[in-house]
């Protein structure tokens, strides 16, 4: 399926990314492994950005995102809806400084999402400016495998726990990286676990919850900068901390010519409308 998307300046992507770096927050990460995840330091997910539907009235958090340039988000397909996107966040209910609502202009799905290929582009309404509080993650290498036992953190406001309440303050929590090897095996995740994918946790102690659909798997690079490897997918059905049921993420690596072409080909077949 093809939508309409409106090219956007690569020089202005660029002069985005220059403006602070991508992947390099103001406020570093304090890094550390907390079960079920651990509030997060103010703003230093900078690219984190929370898609918002509206219920009863409001507009409400129902997945997360990860900010590409000034009016790219990358999402899980699944997570496709009428979006409010919400930047500069780190509590969903306070109002804060530097924070940004934008709308959505566009929401372009993988051309052959069926559970598998679960990726997801939505173009803002209008760019956003960088700051403190909102800078693009960086992208990894096409074809990069992340190896086992990698040190990514998953980020969101997913629930707390099991059935539990939602986060109101960004959450993050480690999860290493499972091989394919491991994560494809029959008392994993078998079959469901494709080389497109990875998988991270599984350990029965950490895991990412309802609510962190969409949202990033951040990876540190040896320069200090973070690129997003993993869009979050799936996970076990039965709870948030199951052993041998890591989080599994749509592999960013397999996707760069896909969210490359997205981006920067404009495709006049037809509209989207949210």
């Amino acid at each position: 399926m093809k939508f309409l998307i409106c090219c956007i300046s690569l020089f202005c992507s660029y002069a985005f990314v220059a403006a602070c770096g991508c992947g390099r927050p103001t406020a570093r990460p304090v890094l550390g492994r907390v079960v079920a995840g651990e509030d997060a330091r103010p703003h230093s997910w900078p690219w984190q950005v929370s898609l918002q539907a509206p219920s009863s009235g409001r507009w409400r958090h129902v997945c997360g995102g990860t900010l590409l340039s000034p009016d790219w988000v990358l999402t899980a397909a699944h997570c496709i809806n009428s979006y409010s996107v919400e930047l500069g966040k780190h509590s969903l209910e306070a109002s804060e400084a530097g924070a940004v609502a934008r709308g959505a202009a566009a929401v372009v799905t993988h051309e052959d999402y069926n559970v598998l290929n679960d990726i997801a582009l939505v173009k803002l309404s209008s760019p956003v400016t960088a700051s403190d509080t909102i800078t693009p993650a960086c992208l990894p290498a096409g074809g990069v495998v992340l190896p086992h036992g990698a040190p990514c953190y998953v980020t969101g406001w997913g629930r707390l726990s099991t059935d539990g309440p939602p986060a109101d303050i960004l959450q993050q929590a480690l999860l290493p990286v499972v091989g394919h090897d491991i994560c494809s095996q029959a008392d994993w995740w078998s079959v469901l676990a494709t080389e497109k994918m990875v998988c991270a946790g599984g350990d029965g102690v950490t895991a990412g919850c309802n609510g962190d659909s969409g949202g990033p798997l951040n990876c540190q690079n040896a320069d200090g900068s973070w690129d997003v490897h993993g869009v979050v997918s799936f996970g076990s059905g039965q709870g948030c901390n199951i052993l041998q049921k890591p989080t599994v993420f749509t592999q960013v690596s397999s996707y760069i010519d896909w969210i490359n072409s997205v981006r920067n080909i404009c495709d006049e077949s037809a509209g989207l409308k949210l």
